[in-house]
C-alpha cells in the first residue's frame, strides 16, 4: 500500500525535501485528487490537470508566498490551492462560504494577485517586479500565462513594456493550444512551429527558452533552477496537454472537458439528465442566430473565443465564411463588429456581460457615436453563479445606460429573446440584448419569432395598491410570488433604453407604492432611470428598489446569491407583505 504523500503538503516548504519519486507521487495524487472533487463537484477541470508538474516545480524551486506567482485566467489553480493550505476546503471549492475557483488575494497570502478575466499576468507581475526593484527586494516574480490569455492584446502590451524594463520577471507560457474552444489565429500558429532562436519574444529583445515538455518534472526543476533567471525578463516556453493524467479527458473532447460538470472518475462518462427541461438561454441564442441567418445572408455572427459557451459552435460550422472568433480580444471583437456593420453586414457580436466590461470604449467611441447597427448579445447577465465576482454580469445596465444611441432591451424568458433578435435585425443603430446564464421557463419555445415594440413593456397583471416593476428575467422572480396569490401589478419594462414612459405613468398614477426589481446595481440601471424620470416628471410615490447594491457579490449558486442580495422570491413577497399590511 502506497504511502499518500500529498496528504501532508500543506505548505510548498513540504516539497522542498522530497525526492523525485515522492514528487511524482505528489502528482499523481494531486490529480486523483482533482478528479474525484470536480467528478461530484463540476468546475474548472481540463486546464488544472495540464499544470500539475509545472505547478509542483514552482513550488518546489521558489520560495512562495515570498516569490509571488501569478496565474493568468486562475481555473488552472487548483492543484496550486491544494498545496498551499486549501487542502480539506477544497472539497467544496466554488461552493457558497467555500474556497473560489479563481485566485484571490483575501483567500491566501499564496494567491499574490486575484483574477478571472484573461490576459493579465503579465501586466500584474511586471507591476509587483517593479515596486520590488524600487524598494531594493531580493523576490523573485512569475507569471503563468496559458489557455488562450496570449491571443489577448493586453499580454502584448505587458511584453512590450517588459521589454524596456530592468525589473525581473518570469513569464511561463503554458501553451496547451486551446483557451476553452480551440485557439485561433496567427499567434497559435507561430507557437506551433516556433524557432527557438529567432521569434516574436527575441525579437521584443525578451530571453526565451523553449519549447520544454510540461509534464517532465525533472527537466522543469532543472529549467526553473536556472541562475540565469534571477536577473532580467525570460520567456519559459511550456508545452503542456489540457486534461493530461486523465484518459477521457486527455484523448476526448478538449472544450467540452474544460468543465465537463458531473462525471464517472473510472469511466469518464459524462453525467447528463434525462429530465425534460427548458433550454438554456445560449442555446436558444445560438438555434435563432441560425434561424435568422438563413432568411438574411447579411447576418454574421462574432464572438471572442467563446463560441461553445455562447452557443455559436452550430452556426460556425453551418456558415463557416460568416462566423468569426477573434480570440480573447473583446475591444478588437467590438470594433471588428463595428467595421462590418459600417460596409453593410448585420454583425450579431455575442459577448459575456463580464467580459464586455473590457470593451465599453469601442462601445462608445467606435458604435454608439458613429451610431452602427452592431447587435451586441449579452451573455451570462446578472448573477452568473459559482464563478463568483469576476465573472458575474452586474454592471452592464449600468455601464451601458448612458451611452447615446443604445438601445438596452432585456428578455424576461427565452420566447421573448427570439423576438428581440428578430426584432433587432430591422432595428437601426446599435441594440444591446442581455439575457441570463442558464436555463428559460418554456419547454415549448420555438414559436415563430413575434416583432417587439423598441420601448414598450407590458402588464402582466393588475391588483391592489403595490406595482412591481421588473426588467428582464428578474420578471420570473415577481412571477413565482404572484402565483401565491398575493394582490399586485406586474410590469415587465422589457426596455431599459428607452423606457416606455406611458408605462411608467400608468403605474405611478394608478399605484401608491411602486418596487423594482433587476438583476444587476441598482445604481445605474432601471431603478436609477425610473428615480430620474419621476423627478423630471415631478411625480412623488414610496419606492422600493431591489437588486444588488454597492458591493462585489461572491459565488454560490444562483439562488443563493439573489437571496443573500435581498432580491429572491423570499425577499419580494416579504416586502409585498410588509408594505400591503396597514399601519397600526
Amino acid at each position: 500500500m502506497k504511502t499518500l504523500v500529498q496528504k501532508l503538503i500543506d505548505h510548498p516548504d513540504q516539497l522542498k525535501d522530497l525526492s523525485l519519486d515522492e514528487l511524482h507521487q505528489v502528482c499523481s495524487e494531486l490529480r486523483e485528487t482533482i478528479t474525484r472533487v470536480m467528478s461530484k463537484n463540476p468546475g474548472h477541470f481540463g486546464a488544472s490537470m495540464g499544470v500539475v508538474e509545472l505547478t509542483v516545480a514552482i513550488h518546489k524551486v521558489f520560495d512562495t508566498p515570498f516569490d509571488q506567482v501569478v496565474w493568468d485566467v486562475g481555473h488552472q489553480t487548483y492543484a496550486h490551492k491544494i498545496m498551499t493550505g486549501r487542502r480539506l476546503d477544497f472539497e467544496t471549492i466554488r461552493k457558497k462560504g467555500s474556497l473560489s475557483g479563481f485566485t484571490k488575494m483575501d483567500e491566501s497570502e499564496f494567491d499574490s494577485f486575484g483574477c478571472g478575466h484573461s490576459s493579465t499576468s503579465i501586466s500584474a507581475a511586471l507591476g509587483m517586479a517593479e515596486a520590488s526593484r524600487i524598494k531594493g527586494e531580493s523576490r523573485r516574480h512569475i507569471a503563468v500565462i496559458g489557455d488562450g490569455a496570449l491571443t489577448g492584446g493586453m499580454a502584448f502590451e505587458a511584453l512590450n513594456n517588459a521589454a524596456a524594463s530592468s525589473a525581473n520577471l518570469i513569464v511561463i507560457l503554458n501553451d496547451n493550444g486551446m483557451s476553452i474552444d480551440k485557439n485561433v489565429g496567427a499567434i497559435e500558429e507561430q507557437l506551433s512551429k516556433i524557432d527557438p532562436y529567432s521569434n516574436l519574444f527575441t525579437k521584443l529583445g525578451l530571453n526565451y527558452r523553449g519549447p520544454i515538455d510540461g509534464h517532465n518534472l525533472p527537466l522543469l526543476i532543472e529549467e526553473l533552477s536556472k541562475k540565469e533567471y534571477s536577473k532580467g525578463i525570460h520567456i519559459i516556453h511550456v508545452k503542456t496537454v489540457k486534461g493530461h493524467g486523465y484518459t477521457p479527458a486527455q484523448e476526448g473532447d478538449a472544450t467540452l472537458w474544460h468543465a465537463p460538470g458531473k462525471f464517472d472518475p473510472e469511466t469518464g462518462e459524462l453525467h447528463g439528465t434525462s429530465e425534460l427541461l427548458p433550454p438554456k438561454y445560449q442555446d436558444v441564442f445560438g438555434e435563432t442566430l441560425i434561424e435568422l441567418a438563413e432568411s438574411n445572408d447579411r447576418i454574421v455572427g462574432v464572438t471572442p473565443a467563446m463560441a461553445w459557451g455562447s452557443g455559436m459552435t452550430q452556426f460556425s460550422e453551418r456558415y463557416p465564411d460568416r462566423f468569426f472568433d477573434v480570440g480573447i480580444a473583446e475591444q478588437h471583437a467590438v470594433t471588428f463588429s463595428a467595421g462590418l456593420a459600417r460596409n453593410g453586414m448585420i454583425p450579431i457580436c455575442s459577448i459575456y456581460s463580464t467580459f464586455l466590461q473590457r470593451a465599453i470604449d469601442q462601445v462608445i467611441h467606435d458604435v454608439a457615436l458613429q451610431d452602427l447597427h452592431v447587435i451586441f448579445c449579452v451573455d451570462r447577465a446578472g448573477i452568473a453563479g459559482n464563478d463568483g465576482a469576476t465573472h458575474h454580469g452586474a454592471f452592464d445596465l449600468s455601464l451601458l445606460n448612458p451611452i447615446p444611441n443604445l438601445k438596452i432591451l432585456a428578455p424576461m424568458n427565452e420566447l421573448q429573446l427570439r423576438d428581440m433578435m428578430g426584432s433587432a435585425i430591422n432595428m437601426k443603430g446599435p441594440v444591446v440584448i442581455r439575457y441570463p446564464r442558464g436555463r428559460g421557463v418554456y419547454l415549448d419555445w420555438k414559436q415563430p419569432i413575434r416583432k417587439v415594440d423598441i420601448g414598450q413593456g407590458r402588464v402582466l397583471c393588475r391588483s391592489g395598491e403595490i406595482a412591481v416593476l421588473s426588467i428582464g428575467h428578474a420578471g420570473n422572480i415577481v412571477r413565482e410570488v404572484r402565483v401565491k396569490g398575493h394582490g399586485f401589478s406586474h410590469y415587465d419594462m422589457r426596455s431599459l433604453k428607452p423606457l416606455d414612459h406611458n408605462l411608467l405613468m400608468d403605474a405611478f398614477t394608478n399605484h401608491e407604492k411602486i418596487i423594482t426589481i433587476e438583476d444587476g446595481v441598482i445604481n445605474g440601471g432601471l431603478a436609477s432611470s425610473i428615480l430620474a424620470w419621476m423627478n423630471t416628471n415631478g411625480i412623488d410615490r414610496e419606492v422600493h428598489t431591489l437588486g444588488i447594491g454597492n458591493q462585489f457579490v461572491g459565488h454560490g449558486s444562483q439562488e443563493e446569491l439573489y437571496a443573500e442580495c435581498g432580491y429572491d422570491s423570499v425577499a419580494l413577497e416579504n416586502l409585498i407583505i410588509a408594505l400591503s399590511t396597514p399601519e397600526v
